[in-house]
């Protein structure tokens, strides 16, 4: 971590800043250095881990440990190509340590098919994996499978057979709750989802979903209750538009009123993510093509026992995976639009997703609506997107066109996994951790790039008369960090002017400086440096030589 960079007075007192159409600090922002009361990110430096060839479904982690699974059949160290030196067989399961990012040799295991899903057991001695495997080491595995995290090792003793692929698993001290595309479990008949013992045994728990299978499930922090979120329309029979709640006890339908608010469920719309912080139930979805019919793909947040919404964020673009993490909600996905909960637009032609974001947990302000789809959470409470903008390039493995479909981590670091080959223009595919300001290198400075691409704004001098010279510069922005402080300077010797600017990638001002009191006849140029609170520089083009 490095102090913030100085900010050097103006050295011409009759020197005058003109700001036009600026966002100045005090509004709501957030990023590594954040204004007092605004939660703080992580820094989108990306830190060196391990990579996959292939694509990453779903990630726990355990102590330290980030268990993986997916469809990849190659893992290697990072900065390393593809088939490169120190490369190693690694079939749809992988693991690595979230503050390395280095393998951990001792869990090498091979599936015979892609995993799907890794939940952990809730004292941590255990992790559960879910998937289109039958075969593990060899061993028959019915699409089920545990491992112990103490040793690594296969747990044998489990033996679990499910019909078809399961893609949803959430476990108590005493259940694995499964859900996913199958028929039976064990031999008996479950529609979708079921629940056994943590020895294996078949429990009588028997909900069922109609037109649509589940995809995440999440025990309420009390564990009376599972919540199932996926692209079913019905549970037990009852209408229940993509998610709805379920007794861990008997399997009986309860109240849960999100789903009478979010209305997601069909062939191409559904729940993606649930999870809980211990407190609220956290959420994502997707549509595609039908949003008369479907209405929601960003994140919210509900009471666990009654599904009463917390936070709604209407952001458009689907959205894979939430994590909150004390005051910060994490998520991947492709948002293009967030405009309705107060942050960045649309493009036209729409070329520009933002595939990791971070919000506030808490509600900050309220939904703007109704929204060009006829959407309409006017009113609901939503939260603030924080300036956390990580570019990840969006991969082709899948043919899915998409980036990031996993996060998971702690109060330090955040591991994303996916297909993307890239992130921040680095080559780093699969996986990626990004960690607080105290362990990240911090070295992402203000940028000038955008997407749709522009040139680089032109610094300008203007003669005004009277000794004085007019310098328009345009702004930059920053991945990590939405105040930067911007120093004139006249001639490469004399600073000027220094401020400080609220900046995006959506909102770039033209900033205006008057330098006054100079020599008539004399001639100068200009350039500003523009610096970031960890001391990270860009300087502007240089303006032409003009006469005062």
């Amino acid at each position: 971590m490095r102090a913030a960079g100085p900010r050097r007075r103006a050295a011409v007192a009759a020197a005058a800043l003109v700001l036009a159409g600026l966002v100045l600090p005090g509004a709501a922002s957030a990023d590594t250095a954040p204004p007092a009361g605004t939660p703080a990110t992580v820094s989108a430096d990306v830190l060196p881990t391990w990579q996959v060839n292939g694509v990453v479904w779903s990630q726990v982690l355990v102590g330290n440990t980030v268990y993986a699974t997916g469809n990849f059949t190659r893992a290697r160290p990072p900065g390393v190509a593809l088939g490169g030196a120190g490369e190693i067989a690694a079939a749809h399961l992988f693991a690595y340590d979230i503050r390395t990012g280095n393998r951990v040799a001792g869990f090498a295991h091979a599936l015979n098919g892609q995993g799907r899903v890794i939940t952990r057991s809730p004292d941590g001695s255990r992790v559960y994996l879910g998937g289109d495997f039958t075969t593990v080491d060899g061993v028959a595995m019915g699409h089920v499978a545990a491992f112990s995290t103490a040793t690594g090792a296969l747990d044998r003793s489990f033996r679990v057979s499910t019909s078809g692929a399961v893609r949803a698993l959430a476990a108590s001290p005493t259940t694995l709750y499964l859900g996913g595309s199958f028929g039976s479990v064990n031999g008996r008949a479950r529609t979708a989802l079921a629940a056994v013992r943590t020895d294996g045994v078949l429990l009588p728990w028997a909900p069922r979903t109609g037109n649509g299978q589940p995809r995440s499930m999440v025990l309420a922090p009390d564990r009376s209750r599972v919540i199932v979120g996926g692209t079913f329309t019905t549970l037990n029979g009852q209408a229940a538009r993509g998610m709805g709640s379920l007794s861990a006890a008997t399997g009986a339908v309860l109240p849960w009123a999100a789903n009478k608010v979010i209305h997601v469920s069909g062939p191409y719309a559904g729940i993606t993510s649930l999870r809980t912080d211990g407190r609220q139930i956290y959420g994502s979805a997707f549509q595609f093509g039908m949003p008369t019919e479907n209405n929601f793909e960003g994140t919210f947040a509900a009471n666990p026992l009654t599904g009463a919404l917390t936070v709604v964020n209407n952001c458009h673009g689907d959205t894979y995976d939430v994590l909150p993490v004390g005051p910060v909600l994490y998520s991947v996905g492709h948002a293009y639009s967030c405009r309705w909960i107060g942050s960045f637009p649309d493009t036209t032609p729409r070329v520009r997703y933002q595939r990791a974001l971070a919000q506030t947990v808490a509600p900050t302000r309220k939904n703007a609506g109704p929204d060009e789809y006829g959407w309409n959470y006017a009113g609901l409470p939503a939260s603030t997107v924080l300036h956390w903008f990580p570019q990840m390039a969006a991969g082709t493995f899948t043919g899915q066109k998409q980036a990031g479909w996993s996060v998971t981590g702690n109060g330090s670091y955040i591991a994303m996994g996916g297909e993307f080959p890239t992130v921040n223009g680095t080559p780093q595919q699969g996986l990626v951790r990004m960690a607080i300001r105290a362990y990240a290198p911090d070295k992402r400075g203000p940028t000038y790039t955008v997407v749709p691409a522009k040139p680089v704004p032109a610094t300008t001098a203007t003669p005004l008369g009277g000794g004085k010279i007019r310098v328009d510069f345009g702004a930059a922005w920053d991945l990590d960090n939405a105040t930067l402080t911007y120093q004139v300077r006249r001639d490469g010797t004399t600073f000027i002017a220094t401020r400080t600017v609220q900046s995006s990638f959506w909102k770039l001002p033209r900033i205006s400086v008057v330098d006054s009191g100079l020599p008539p006849g004399s001639r100068h140029f200009y350039q500003v440096k523009i610096t970031d609170p960890l001391g990270n520089v860009r300087w502007s083009p240089k303006s032409a030589l003009v006469t005062a």
